[in-house]
């Protein structure tokens, strides 16, 4: 069975995260960011630029998976709801129902995941990754649910230790 895991920015550092992609075994890692970046000096490491040169350093393939980035609009419901809940990006631990149903009638079941699929490596993992620390705080679980759901992969959450 293939093997993918999900993993978020926040908690990690560069060395920490590129650490817990090797000891996943992660080869390919999907970026499922729309922009890809990540504010603050704390996190400059996660910079499309910089995180992809780490991980060639690592040898770690990388995609970016635009399709799979929710929009502009979408995330505004998100932000709403974390706003009447008085949480952070940072902070926040799950989706908005109504964030998450958009989003998978919006943009999953919309996208053909076969492609990705297919060039998942023969051996070891590939990682879905955002910046949320938490899988249920970010869309990348919704897509690491329907890869089980319709094909049938394993998959495992990374999270700082």
């Amino acid at each position: 069975m293939l093997a993918v895991v999900t993993i978020g920015v926040y908690g990690f550092d560069a060395e920490s995260f590129l650490r817990r992609l090797r000891d996943a075994d992660v080869r390919l890692l999907l970026d499922v960011r729309q922009r890809r970046g990540v504010r603050g000096p704390e996190y400059a490491w996660a910079n499309s630029a910089r995180l992809q040169a780490a991980l060639a350093e690592a040898g770690i393939a990388y995609q970016h998976h635009p399709e799979l980035a929710p929009t502009t609009d979408l995330r505004r419901i998100q932000y709403d709801e974390d706003d009447r809940q008085g949480v952070g990006k940072r902070s926040r631990h799950g989706l908005a129902d109504g964030y998450a149903r958009r989003y998978t009638a919006e943009i999953l079941d919309k996208a053909d995941l076969t492609p990705i699929v297919s060039a998942l490596p023969d051996g070891g993992a590939a990682a879905l990754f955002c910046v949320e620390r938490d899988p249920e705080a970010c869309h990348r679980s919704l897509i690491a649910g329907r890869l089980v759901e319709r094909h049938g992969l394993g998959v495992a959450h990374l999270r700082p230790r």
